[in-house]
């Protein structure tokens, strides 16, 4: 009898605990009533931003890129008098072409070389400038010296090619790789090479490397690029060459 009573007791406990799991997960699992608050949103994870750039210091330190006032103070100092009347820019007006700058590599003071061509007389024109004086330390040039384009050459380039005979290479080549006319400078991004002259270049690019010659590299907007690689561009000449 006293197995028999305790068997009756253990059924009845176990049914009432299934009972009440059961009824706890339905009231989880149920949804609200009318009228009851909905459950507080889980928070957000808070999101870091990247901070605003700091403002850009006045000078910069030992071999630090030029600063914007910096490079705006090199180039007015290296500027002398003497260069801007002597010199001619790649357009033939007055003054040298500014082609680039950067911090001299002398670390006991910080000084600026500024980088200039002189397309009146075919040479590279170095200006030396110290930052903290403002005075011009040394002054160099040299020919056959054929640094990299600088934009506004390059866009000079590319005016001389659509002013000359061989621009309908540009236009044909363009409606080759997008299937459409071209339009004008606006339809390409142009970017270049210095060209200096090879042993079996032909006449008109034979000066390249004692002149200033670029070789254009042509992208339409959307992508395909324009073949120009035969054509190279005298900016000291003002001409063109086509390579056989």
């Amino acid at each position: 009898m006293v197995k028999r009573s305790s068997w009756r007791l253990v059924v009845p406990a176990a049914t009432a605990l299934a009972a009440f799991g059961l009824v706890e997960w339905q009231a989880n699992a149920a949804p609200p009533l009318p009228g009851t608050p909905p459950a507080a949103a889980t928070a957000e994870p808070a999101r870091v931003s990247d901070p605003s750039p700091p403002p850009e210091p006045a000078a910069g330190t030992g071999g630090d890129p030029l600063t914007t006032g910096e490079l705006a103070r090199a180039r007015a100092a290296a500027l002398t008098p003497r260069l801007a009347a002597g010199a001619r820019d790649v357009t033939g007006a007055a003054g040298p072409e500014y082609l680039s700058a950067e911090t001299a590599a002398d670390g006991a003071t910080r000084q600026a070389e500024v980088y200039y061509y002189d397309y009146r007389a075919d040479r590279l024109v170095k200006q030396v400038v110290d930052l903290a004086t403002g005075r011009v330390t040394g002054s160099y040039s040299a020919t056959g010296m054929q640094p990299p384009a600088a934009r506004r050459e390059v866009d000079a380039a590319l005016g001389l090619l659509l002013a000359g005979p061989f621009a309908a290479d540009l236009r044909d080549g363009y409606a080759a790789a997008t299937g459409r006319p071209f339009a004008g400078a606006a339809d390409v991004v142009v970017t270049a090479h210095v060209y200096r002259a090879r042993p079996a270049d032909t006449t008109g690019a034979r000066a390249c490397g004692v002149h200033r010659c670029l070789q254009l590299v042509a992208q339409a907007g959307d992508g395909p690029f324009i073949d120009l690689d035969h054509l190279i561009i005298d900016l000291s000449g003002r001409s063109i060459a086509r390579l056989s």
